[in-house]
This record gives structure tokens, C-alpha cells and sequence, in this order.
């Protein structure tokens, strides 16, 4: 089988699947704009051809960048296939654009799409905080016609797959039957509890055992709660004299509305509160290689994931594998993962005090917790486990993809 990748930077969330596919045997190859591709699978970079149009009109501007990309996409799908490649598969990320022509460059292929969101201007991310909330018919309309890329990619897929049902339920259910929900998935072998864990993180040595508040994600910004969890800092440190907290992510914006001009969400937070802590038992390091990552999530005596209606983080399943406690948002992406009680806490996105006295609760009784370590772990492990779950689901749809049946 010929199996073709398409993703703008690869291998994006590919990184497991594409490499289990060439070692079975089947011919690997990928498309991508950026990133450092896979040993032993050829990879075509392509480039646009141009840039976006000056003064295009704002609620269509984001829809074009998208058809330049697939544009480029499409020329060196056109390259490959004049060399003599025809992918039975084509798996790709259609978010950037890149799947808009493929079917017309080999309508007989099979095309798998990842959807990972469909955007709503009412009822999900973009209304959810009033703080940050634009209910303007400009900003509305905008959301309606940032998705447009994707109502295409849905219309050409032959068959989607979502890593939550969340997100699934996003998209509008006239597609649904042909959306299966499969994670990612997670190496529980790797993220896995360690009691000998140590890290070294500024002036501190920190090990398993010590309270370690952590709170991690890609960039630090409203969408994924960072000012919530920036607030609810001062009650936590005064209630928790010894307590250090670790505060993963970088200054760069990932989802969500940008800061005023000069400024990150990352300062403006910090100085909110930072009258009112000790700023030397407040860490900030950054972004951070794998394995010191994986070190402070073994290192937690209680991990706090806060996230807006949108997509589920990969750091709230590792935290959960890691064995950490976790104290996430009662927000429908987390509600999918963590029942209160059971193998985690829930509060709600915006009571900071309630955020507060679970953190401080859980510091100050960490043996009444210890059993929510051991259900996230088993959580993790059951319904996450890249190798003995979502692997095999991912390629059993390939498989089922290739031969028709779906």
C-alpha cells in the first residue's frame, strides 16, 4: 500500500503512525512545509508561491492563506505523482489548507483527515471567557468563515478521525458518521510514575514528595486558563509556605487572541499577582527539553490543567500517566477525561478560589489523594496507551480505509 502524509509540519502528530506504517512494509512518503521529517521516509518540502493580498477584506483573508498553501500543497502533489507515486492513502492535517486539491490530483485515492476543531462563534472557545469575549457581527462573522477550509476538507474526506469525542462534537453532525474519535495516543511506558524522580530547576532541587505545583502547556495564554491559575497563586502560597511552583510554557500565542502590542500574556498575569507572592518559589523555565518535562510532571504533588471548550492537550493525558493529581477545568474537554473524585478534581474554569483550596487541599493531605494518582495512571494507560490502543485503532482504520470498507 502507498501510504502518503501530508502535514505542514511533519510529522506533527503523525510521528507514531507514519514510521508504523513503513515498518509494516508499505511505502511511506510525506509533504510538509516544515519540520524535520523521519528517518526512512522521503519527505517534499514545498513552498508557497506567494503571500497573502494586502488589504483583503478581513473576513475572507484567513480563507485565502488557506487556498495559497493548498495551492503549493497541490503543485507538489502533482510533482510526486509525475514521478510515478500513487498513494492509495493520503492521511493529512487539513487545519493550514494543505488537503484542499489533493482529491483533484488523485481522485482515487482514499483521504483520512484529522479534524481537530470546528470553530463556533457561540458555545465553545470564542464566547466562553468573558473577559477576552468579542460577540461582535465582525468577530462572528470571521469565526463563520474560519471555517471554510475545513466545511471543504470535511466534504472531500472520505473518512475523519477525531482524538475526542469532544471535538467530534464540534462538527456539524450531517458528518458524523463518517468521524471516528481515536487519540493520538501516549507512550505510558515512557510517561510513567517515578518516585526517584529529581529536577534541578533554578535555585531548587526538587524531588517526588516535595509540594511541587505544576502547570504546564505549549505557550501561556488565556485560552488554556493561565490567569486563572496566576490568580489563585498568591492563596496558594500563603496557605503553603514550602510549596514551589513550576510554570511550563513560552511567551508566544498558540490559540486564542493575541496581547496588546509589546506585551505577553505572560507578563501581564505575572504582574497582576506578583505584589502578592514569593516570587522565588515561582519558576518559570520555559519551554524545556522532553525529558526534563516528563521529570516535573513525576515530580508533582498536583498538576493543574485549565482549558476554555477547545482542544484537549496532550499534557493532560501525560499528566494522568505520570500518576500526577490532577485539578482540571469542569470543562467539556477535561469532563471527557477526569470524573471528579475518581481519578482527578474538577473546579470550575473561573472560581479561582475554589482552584485554590483544591491545590492547597491536596498539598496539605497528599495520602487522601494518593488514590486519584493510581486511577489517572489506570486511566491513561486503558483508554490513552499508544502501543496496546490508539496505534492499533489508527492503522485497523488505514487498513479498513484502503480496502473500501469504510
Amino acid at each position: 500500500m502507498n501510504v502518503l502524509f501530508v502535514h505542514q509540519n511533519f510529522p506533527g502528530q503523525f510521528k507514531h503512525l507514519a514510521p508504523a506504517l513503513a515498518k509494516a512494509g508499505h511505502q511511506v512518503r510525506a509533504l510538509a512545509i516544515d519540520g524535520a521529517g523521519l528517518p526512512g521516509i522521503e519527505m517534499l518540502r514545498y513552498r508557497p508561491a506567494r503571500g497573502s493580498t494586502a488589504n483583503m477584506h478581513p473576513w475572507a483573508a484567513d480563507f485565502e492563506t488557506k487556498v495559497i498553501r493548498g495551492e503549493a500543497c497541490a503543485a507538489a502533489a502533482v510533482r510526486l505523482k509525475d514521478a510515478g507515486f500513487m498513494p492509495d492513502v493520503i492521511v493529512t492535517n487539513p487545519g493550514w489548507g494543505e488537503s484542499l486539491f489533493l482529491k483533484d490530483v488523485w481522485p482515487q485515492a482514499r483521504l483520512l483527515a484529522l479534524i481537530e476543531f470546528f470553530y463556533a462563534a457561540r458555545g465553545l472557545d470564542c464566547d466562553f471567557d468573558p473577559e477576552f469575549a468579542q460577540s461582535t457581527l465582525a468577530n462572528d462573522a470571521r469565526v463563520r468563515t474560519k471555517n471554510a477550509n475545513m466545511l471543504l476538507a470535511l466534504a472531500s474526506m472520505d473518512h475523519g478521525v477525531c482524538p475526542t469525542a469532544f471535538q467530534r462534537g464540534t462538527v456539524p453532525a450531517v458528518f458524523h458518521d463518517r468521524l471516528s474519535v481515536i487519540f493520538d495516543g501516549i507512550d505510558t511506558h515512557v510517561v510513567r510514575p517515578d518516585a526517584s524522580a529529581v529536577l534541578r530547576a533554578g535555585n531548587h532541587t526538587l524531588r517526588a514528595g516535595d509540594e511541587i505545583v505544576t502547570f504546564v502547556n505549549r505557550n501561556l495564554e488565556p485560552m488554556r486558563g493561565y490567569h486563572v491559575f496566576m490568580r489563585a497563586l498568591p492563596e496558594i502560597l500563603r496557605a503553603r509556605p514550602n510549596a514551589v511552583v513550576i510554570i511550563l510554557g513560552g511567551d508566544e500565542v498558540s490559540y486564542g487572541a493575541s496581547p496588546p502590542a509589546g506585551k505577553t500574556w505572560k507578563q501581564i498575569f505575572l504582574d497582576e499577582v506578583k505584589e502578592r507572592v514569593d516570587l522565588s518559589r515561582v519558576i518559570f523555565p520555559g519551554r524545556i527539553p522532553y525529558a526534563d518535562y516528563l521529570r516535573v510532571l513525576q515530580v508533582s504533588a498536583c498538576h493543574v490543567y485549565l482549558t476554555v471548550p477547545f482542544v484537549l492537550g496532550w499534557s493532560c493525558i501525560e499528566a494522568m500517566s505520570a500518576g500526577c493529581v490532577v485539578v482540571g477545568s469542569a470543562t467539556p474537554p477535561v469532563q471527557e477525561v477526569i470524573e471528579h473524585g475518581k481519578n482527578g478534581l474538577l473546579v470550575d474554569f473561573f472560581d479561582v478560589t475554589g482552584l485554590a483550596n483544591a491545590v492547597v487541599g491536596v498539598l496539605a493531605n497528599p495520602a487522601a489523594y494518593a488514590h486519584l494518582r493510581t486511577a489517572a495512571r489506570a486511566t491513561a494507560v486503558a483508554r490513552y496507551d499508544l502501543a496496546t490502543v490508539c496505534l492499533p485503532q489508527q492503522l485497523q482504520l488505514i487498513d479498513r480505509l484502503a480496502a473500501g470498507s469504510l
